[in-house]
């Protein structure tokens, strides 16, 4: 497979990288991280802010090769990441890009694009736990309308979202995998109640969503009824495929700061310690072939990343965790404990990697039937 980048591919990179350049000094300051209406403002405004500048679409209306440069590089300018509208513009938008009808992709994606509409997702359940195909929250058709009623738990940004992709049970009878559809929720719907969740970071990132006959129209359904597990794996795959491209690039920098760090604090001299930053570089080195890989499948496939996301996906969760395993020891029990520190906030973070967007053993699950022909475990 090529993994390299066509002269038009580069030239696409200078001016990015030149426009990124120009912008980013005239930002304003960064919110509150506990201030969620004002993150969701400076997100949409820097949403905004790419949308004006023919940039906005690039997470669907793009070539994946496209998709990856810019990530890479608005990840290395030190650029705003997509924030309080990551579902919308990762997610969902992808989805709908994909599988919505012509009116569905006009109605839904030039808000996500302008920064005009916030987006969560309402996929698990408290009962269902790592088995989303075990959802229980009902969807009846009373007319032109599915009337929902159920629970859902670590919906994203729920508290300050627009819309809700959501999975529901339309056929109770069906097998499990079967019966589900894929709509699209306005969370000002009345029936809907949310209740914010704080993480051990410290923001309200997640909420439990409450819902008491809530009333969908039909016509936001993403593909055919009864078939939204299919719509839902396109959603997982650019969810484990590219969502993540950023991340990477962010590990790698923060990397090279914990090299730095260590040779001014005098830990570098543990010859352990170096062995173990320098099998990291290694590990995310290998990490970033492997989001190449994927999106050159994706190109070939057009555009939809395959099952070789779960493959990312498994090991950069490990992958993370160990990097602020490393700050820890690096900055020693002082520094890594020090609340003011964004290392302190960044390891409690890194420890939800290997439940968020699909658990290790789901991950591996996919690995073993879908790229390695196992059979179904019973």
């Amino acid at each position: 497979m090529d993994l390299t980048y066509s002269p038009e591919e580069e030239e696409f990179r200078a001016r990015l990288r030149e426009w990124l350049a120009k912008t980013l000094p005239d930002l304003p300051a960064r919110p509150d991280p506990l201030d969620w209406p004002g993150r969701r403002a400076y997100d949409l405004g820097w949403q905004r802010r790419l949308y004006d500048a023919g940039y906005g679409a690039l997470h669907w209306d793009a070539s994946p090769t496209r998709r990856l440069i810019f990530l890479e590089e608005t990840e290395r300018s030190g650029a705003p990441y997509v924030g309080a509208n990551f579902v919308g513009l990762l997610h969902a938008g992808p989805t709908i890009a994909a599988e919505g009808t012509a009116g569905q992709r006009a109605r839904w994606l030039p808000p996500i694009v302008r920064g005009d509409e916030v987006w969560c997702q309402g996929f698990s359940e408290p009962d269902a736990g790592s088995d989303l195909a075990a959802l229980r929250t009902r969807a009846v058709r009373d007319g032109d309308d599915y009337v929902i009623t159920g629970q859902k738990i670590w919906t994203s940004h729920a508290e300050i979202a627009d819309w809700c992709e959501l999975l529901v049970r339309t056929d109770p009878r069906a097998p499990r995998h079967r019966g589900i559809s894929w709509l699209a929720m306005p969370m000002d719907a009345p029936g809907i109640t949310v209740r914010p969740l704080r993480t051990l970071a410290g923001p309200a990132e997640f909420a439990e969503v409450f819902l008491d006959a809530v009333r969908v129209p039909v016509a936001n359904r993403v593909g055919a009824e009864h078939d939204g597990w299919r719509v839902t794996m396109v959603t997982l795959s650019f969810e484990r495929g590219t969502a993540f491209v950023g991340e990477v690039v962010a590990c790698r920098r923060t990397l090279g700061e914990l090299a730095r760090t260590a040779r001014a604090n005098g830990r570098w001299d543990d010859p352990v310690l170096r062995r173990r930053l320098g099998r990291l570089n290694a590990e995310f080195t290998a990490l970033w072939r492997l989001i190449q890989r994927n999106v050159g499948a994706a190109r070939e496939a057009g555009g939809v990343p395959d099952a070789g996301g779960s493959v990312f996906k498994l090991r950069y969760s490990q992958a993370r965790q160990e990097l602020y395993d490393a700050a820890a020891e690096v900055l020693g029990p002082a520094g890594a404990l020090d609340a003011d520190q964004e290392w302190t906030a960044a390891r409690l973070s890194s420890l939800s990697y290997t439940i968020a967007a699909g658990t290790s053993q789901i991950q591996r699950n996919i690995i073993a039937e879908r790229i390695l022909g196992l059979p179904k475990g019973r």
